[in-house]
């Protein structure tokens, strides 16, 4: 191969390197590394014990060829551990990535692998277009894409639980659930919520809303924890039927799927139907308010351009003033955990 030309020239400020630069432009590698570890279990095959290159080969059925290339990289990655001639899963891996466990959140992952990974591959024209880059460019329609199919859609509502405890479990420690006895998660999907502040509040009684396609796999999940008695399902769509009536309503990843007008009417359908004093809790990934600092927040944003019609994030700013258009008195921005926050609006 040709030896790279060496010039002997300074850069204007020679604290400066194209490291980071690099780095980012090829940060695909190690994010396709990781999803591909979590599309073939093997953290969850970890689990069980440390194992060897050739135990892992074996029992994932892999060509030996870049094997331990692979689990090595996971290693520099954070994602691994290697004792000796040993792989084991680190500490959050094991919490997080075995299949097993309650607290799984690979099912975002193995969404973001099957469908967002290849599609993203269009983001440049989408930015040309404005347009969608998934099913859309064939005339199919994401959602409807997902809720006719049973397996997708059994995907779907898992990995939305997945991207949704971090949230939950600090909804649950974060409001002022004391000073309420009721609360409706509209698009509930698997009631990863309504679990979460169940168990943390056994004085709150709960709704999931969701689509009627959504019934089973909500109530099988909420049986899993023995909360059927505590939780229920409402079935709906809500752009067309009233929402639940509860002390609370809350919407998580929801608001950022359409575009300013339909924000704004589910926005006012919650603000009516909360009683006086009754409260709307909205959390995403939430844009900070001088977009320069929640970067997931704004890739989201660009996510929405790839995934739907007219979507988008937004910043916190943004939704206080939708709040405040639909009627609410009092309006804040919490944060949660990672880059997800809460918006609350008080009636």
């Amino acid at each position: 191969m040709n030896q790279p030309i060496q010039s002997n020239a300074r850069t204007p400020n020679d604290t400066v390197t194209p490291d980071a630069i690099l780095q980012l432009g090829f940060a695909f590698w190690g994010s396709k590394t990781l999803l591909s570890a979590v599309e073939l279990g093997l953290f969850t095959l970890l689990a069980d014990g440390p194992l060897t290159v050739e135990a892992v080969t074996a029992r994932l059925s892999l060509h030996p060829r870049s094997v331990r290339d692979f689990l090595d990289a996971l290693v520099a990655l954070g994602q691994l551990e290697r004792k000796e001639n040993l792989y084991a899963n680190t500490a959050a891996a094991a919490v997080f990535l075995d299949r097993r466990k309650p607290t799984y959140v690979g099912g975002i992952l193995e969404m973001a692998n099957a469908r967002l990974y290849p599609f993203w591959g269009a983001l440049t024209e989408g930015l040309r277009s404005g347009a969608p880059q998934n099913e859309t460019k064939e005339g199919r329609d994401l959602f409807d894409e997902i809720y006719r199919d049973p397996a997708i859609l059994s995907e779907f509502l898992k990995a939305m639980s997945g991207l949704s405890l971090g949230a939950a479990n600090a909804i649950a420690g974060r409001f002022p659930w004391a000073d309420y006895k009721s609360f409706a998660d509209i698009g509930t999907a698997q009631g990863a919520l309504p679990v979460t502040l169940s168990r943390a509040h056994p004085h709150l009684g709960g709704i999931g809303f969701d689509l009627p396609v959504v019934r089973a796999h909500f109530e099988a999940y909420v049986a899993q924890y023995g909360l059927a008695e505590r939780l229920s399902f409402r079935a709906g769509d809500f752009f067309a039927d009233p929402l639940p009536a509860a002390d609370v309503l809350i919407m998580g990843r929801i608001l950022h799927d359409w575009g300013l007008d339909k924000k704004r009417m589910l926005i006012r359908k919650a603000y009516e139907a909360l009683p006086f004093g009754g409260a709307l809790i909205i959390y995403d990934s939430v844009i900070d308010d001088e977009r320069r600092r929640n970067v997931f927040g704004l890739l989201m944003s660009l996510n929405m351009l790839i995934e739907t019609r007219e979507g988008f994030d937004f910043t916190g700013a943004d939704c206080m003033a939708w709040f405040k258009e639909a009627g609410f008195v009092e309006t804040r921005v919490e944060p949660l955990v990672g880059p997800d926050s809460m918006v609350i609006g008080i009636k």
